[in-house]
């Protein structure tokens, strides 16, 4: 009864929540394609949400309407990863993670690149033509509470003279600037119109650290890399570095790719550079806000090394599961 009310509440959650656009979209694929009828789906949508504790898209992105039950209860959803995730990275003590300044703070000495906070670039215009001169040529703008690339923009310095720079960031609620990283020739060869980054996924356990998953992230014609925004994502292997399969998508209406599909450059068999720093990287961040026990690292290459982007204490399951094409659910359930 106690998981009725809970799931009744998540579902609750999901259709306030819920991009009613894509939604329509993809049961109208499934629809044309499944041969189901619109009550059939409907019904086992919302039997799934209760069932195997997922979100209404995920019934969509993991393909839950060509799966049995057995398949499906082995895929971590949205209900899952939120308890997951809660109880391994609580609330008090994930604020370092989920605030992009105390981020910076926390990890100011994992960084090579500069960064600025609004505040303080309004009284010190020194600083502020020091972060629009450097060598990259580029800005990101953040909100220090955005999430999944929201709130985020990149600019070019030569567009931007100091007081407009200003302007542009109140008027856009952006308070931190970060110099660009420029990604290391490889990746720009494979795609150039983002910062392509590597997520590592850390566990903490009897005090160690233990990598449960390593994937690239692969822009598609945008700045960001996320999924969410309609990129590509593809499993490394832990031990090489390798890129073990084709890209995928987050939409189940599109096509996987092996090769890039703007470039043309080979995805799977890509062997991401400085591989071993990145896992180092990874293992002394994680030990860094051990108290957080599971986390996603977003960790950039540049011609030098790797370089931290961010953590995520409510970090992807989808990015997590999808270029697997597996439920990963047992990876965690064996840490509760």
């Amino acid at each position: 009864m106690k998981n009725f009310y809970k799931r009744s509440l998540y579902l609750v959650y999901y259709i306030r929540q819920l991009d009613r656009q894509k939604f329509i979209k993809f049961f109208k694929y499934v629809k044309a394609t499944q041969g189901y009828s619109s009550r059939f789906l409907l019904r086992d949508i919302i039997k799934s949400v209760y069932k195997d504790n997922i979100g209404l898209m995920d019934y969509f992105i993991f393909r839950f309407y060509e799966k049995t039950e057995t398949e499906r209860s082995e895929w971590a959803g949205t209900g899952f990863m939120y308890e997951y995730q809660l109880k391994m990275n609580p609330k008090r003590v994930r604020l370092v993670l989920e605030d992009k300044i105390k981020f910076l703070y926390h990890f100011k000495n994992f960084f090579k690149r500069q960064y600025f906070l609004l505040e303080t670039l309004k009284s010190n215009i020194s600083l502020l033509q020091r972060i629009l001169s450097n060598k990259s040529g580029k800005l990101v703008l953040k909100g220090s509470h955005g999430q999944a690339g929201a709130e985020v923009k990149i600019v070019r310095s030569n567009d931007y003279s100091p007081a407009s720079l200003l302007s542009y960031m109140k008027k856009n609620n952006l308070d931190l600037v970060e110099e660009f990283v420029t990604q290391h020739p490889a990746l720009m060869e494979l795609s150039p119109s983002g910062l392509n980054t590597v997520r590592i996924i850390t566990q903490i356990t009897n005090g160690n650290v233990e990598i449960i998953g390593c994937r690239l992230r692969i822009s598609v014609n945008s700045t960001v890399d996320n999924m969410a925004a309609g990129n590509l994502a593809s499993a490394i292997d832990l031990e090489t570095g390798t890129v073990l399969g084709p890209g995928v998508y987050s939409d189940n209406t599109k096509q996987e790719y092996s090769i890039h599909p703007v470039t043309g450059m080979p995805i799977t068999g890509f062997i991401v550079p400085f591989w071993n720093e990145v896992i180092k990287l990874a293992k002394r961040a994680a030990l860094h806000t051990s108290e957080n026990r599971s986390v996603g690292w977003d960790i950039a290459i540049t011609s030098d090394g790797p370089e931290l982007i961010e953590g995520n204490h409510n970090w992807c399951k989808i990015l997590w599961q999808l270029p697997v094409k597996q439920g990963l659910k047992k990876e965690l359930e064996k840490y509760l």
